[in-house]
């Protein structure tokens, strides 16, 4: 009897478990997509021209008990060798999203900073993103973080709310805490990050933005310059922590009518930047905490126009982007950027472009190159 019983309550179970396994299953989505590259540039004797996989993403997500969404990311491009290598994990998060004016995000994610730094590279529009967005959003960040493509490990909090009379939400905002140390690394110097936004959505189609961002980076290692120096003796010596106070700021404007669209941004920081970017979490780059000399402030604004020809097929862009890597003009670089793209399916987009780069930071050899991008993106 007990025997019976036992095989009728674990048929049960496995019934319920199929039953529950398939609506999960259900759920989940493969999707992702890959941007080819051809690039010239020309710059006095140092002409040169290649075709390169800019990027190539694979993403799984779904939905896990209906409030809950999830997702994982993986991007292959570069080498192996390093923190900016390929494979990596770039997403690895679940939501709660029951409410739309209170969600809750736990993982790897996007930094809240900015309007550009959570748009796919596709749809963003240009052949990378902003100068002052990749400097200080948690790209190639000017502090010395390893390549992490916008990205850090935290929680974060966001909701739009306010209706008007159709429905729509007025305003929005976002704030999180993060490690501050970029995708897939631990925190070192126990200072967590604090960014957040919001923006005004006063007509349709229209933001109206303002964000900021509080926190460090840290490193352990050795260190000769500064007050109280820390230098690499023998390989007994004991590595330290130093950390980097970063203070930002950003405002921000977009306006998307009939297929057109406006944006621009301005982004400001404090704070100093190691004299090396990190690169391999084994080399010497991992525990060289000099500074650079870059000094304590940077700042940018890029603006640009996309516009139709014909309606969400064929536009015409153009684009202006400059960045002070010390917020003075003579470390200026300045690109002045043209081009078309052209829909070939509503998953596959050509683009191409023209940049005319001035950096004065480079006035001692040559300050001025030109680039021609040729760009093919596809999704699926």
């Amino acid at each position: 009897m007990k025997k019976g019983l036992l095989i009728a309550l674990l048929a049960t179970s496995i019934g319920t478990a199929s039953a529950q396994k398939t609506p999960w299953v259900n759920h989940v989505k493969l999707s992702g997509y890959g941007i080819g590259q051809y690039t010239a540039t020309f710059k006095d004797e140092a002409n040169s021209n290649s075709f390169n996989l800019r990027i190539a993403r694979f993403s799984l997500d779904g939905r896990i008990m209906g409030d809950w969404y999830w997702k994982a990311q993986i991007q292959f491009n570069g080498n192996t060798s390093t923190l900016g290598s390929s494979p990596k994990v770039v997403d690895m998060f679940i939501e709660w999203q029951k409410y739309d004016y209170f969600r809750v995000k736990l993982g790897q994610f996007k930094n809240p900073f900015t309007y550009e730094n959570p748009m796919n590279p596709i749809d963003q529009g240009f052949m990378g993103y902003g100068q002052v967005v990749q400097a200080l959003a948690g790209f190639s960040d000017r502090a010395g973080t390893h390549s992490s493509n916008g990205r850090d490990i935290g929680i974060q909090a966001q909701g739009d709310f306010l209706k008007n009379a159709n429905g729509r939400n007025l305003l929005h905002y976002q704030v999180g805490v993060f490690n501050g140390q970029g995708i897939n690394v631990k925190d070192i110097d126990q200072q967590k990050n604090l960014i957040g936004g919001f923006w005004v959505m006063p007509v349709k189609g229209m933001r109206l933005g303002a964000f900021g961002w509080t926190g460090s980076y840290a490193r352990k290692g050795f260190w000769t310059d500064g007050e109280n120096p820390n230098p690499k003796v023998d390989k007994s010596s004991k590595a330290k922590i130093r950390k980097l106070q970063q203070h930002r700021y950003a405002f921000s404007a977009e306006y998307l009518v009939n297929d057109w669209t406006f944006r621009t941004e301005y982004a400001h920081s404090t704070g100093n930047a190691f004299a090396k970017s990190l690169v391999n979490a084994n080399d010497d780059t991992s525990t060289d905490c000099n500074l650079g000399t870059k000094g304590n402030k940077a700042q940018g604004i890029y603006a640009l126009v996309i516009a139709p020809i014909i309606k969400d097929k064929f536009h015409a862009k153009v684009r202006y982007d400059m960045y002070e890597s010390d917020a003075t003009r003579a470390t200026q670089k300045t690109q002045y950027e043209f081009g078309l793209d052209y829909m070939l399916s509503k998953n596959l987009k050509i683009s191409g472009e023209y940049a005319h780069i001035h950096d004065r930071s480079a006035l001692a050899t040559e300050p001025n190159s030109d680039v021609i991008d040729i760009e093919l993106g596809f999704k699926f």
